[in-house]
């Protein structure tokens, strides 16, 4: 069997009915026995470049020891004319999240799944220090093992203060090379003394690489930094709403 981190990160094909658009990465959480898929917003929709899925298929390993084993589940984003993931905003504008409930029925018999939840946010801002050590699970340009089904990781270290809204926004920094794909992908520290079956703390959700437009393209090399997301995000996306309503949070 894999370890549980590998297993708790899948890869996410979006579709505009049968046509193939673009594949990404996502990772499951579960809040009080109901599960959720969390990827980047812009899997979901991106006006900015015309991308309008309707639906996602999501790959899940249905044994837990011949990982070549594997199931793909497809999930509408539009339910009666609305869009089914949750999605916020905040003073500093959009946040770069989505997160979308799965009904428990829509998954194989068994899953070999492993589910962050709250419990694995960080406690304290104090814990993460400027250039810790942290991993990027997920499918960087859709690489991945196609035999086992299982993702990548990257090493990443964080690029910038831990707790402060760099230039405003709800994300930090990461230093690690990325690719297109890796969009959605959790962002985690290892955290041994914690024990269980995911001994992981949950910083952040990798969003975009970040680069100056001034950039000399001969001269000078990409930045190699990125956004990731707050997860802490997580616990408002996934707080409990009327069946059938968008979530638009505002604060």
């Amino acid at each position: 069997m894999a370890e549980s981190l590998l297993l708790s990160t899948a890869r996410v094909t979006t579709f505009d009915g049968d046509k193939l658009l673009t594949g990404a990465s996502g990772f499951f959480f579960e809040r009080d026995d109901r599960l959720f898929f969390v990827t980047s917003r812009h899997v979901v929709i991106d006006a900015p470049t015309k991308h309008f899925p309707n639906r996602l298929e999501i790959e899940l390993h249905t044994d837990a020891v011949d990982l070549t084993r594997s199931t793909a589940i497809s999930v509408w984003l539009y339910v009666d004319g609305k869009s089914a993931w949750r999605q916020g905003s905040d003073m500093g504008g959009e946040i770069d999240v989505a997160a979308i409930e799965i009904p428990r029925e829509a998954l194989p018999p068994n899953p070999a799944m492993f589910c962050f939840t709250p419990k694995h946010l960080p406690r304290s801002l104090d814990e993460v220090e400027v250039g810790s050590v942290l991993l990027i699970v997920g499918f960087p340009l859709g690489f991945h093992d196609v035999v086992h089904h299982l993702p990548v990781v990257r090493q990443a270290v964080v690029a910038s203060a831990f707790g402060v809204r760099f230039q405003g926004q709800g994300f930090f920094l990461t230093d690690a090379r990325t690719h297109r794909g890796t969009s959605g992908a959790p962002v985690v520290k290892r955290v041994p003394a914690a024990g269980g079956k995911l001994p992981w703390t949950l910083l952040g959700v990798h969003s975009a690489r970040m680069d100056m437009s001034t950039r000399d393209l001969q001269l000078d090399e990409s930045l190699g930094l990125n956004s990731a997301w707050y997860a802490d995000i997580l616990m408002t996306l996934t707080a409990p709403v009327m069946t059938g309503k968008q979530l638009q949070i505002q604060g």
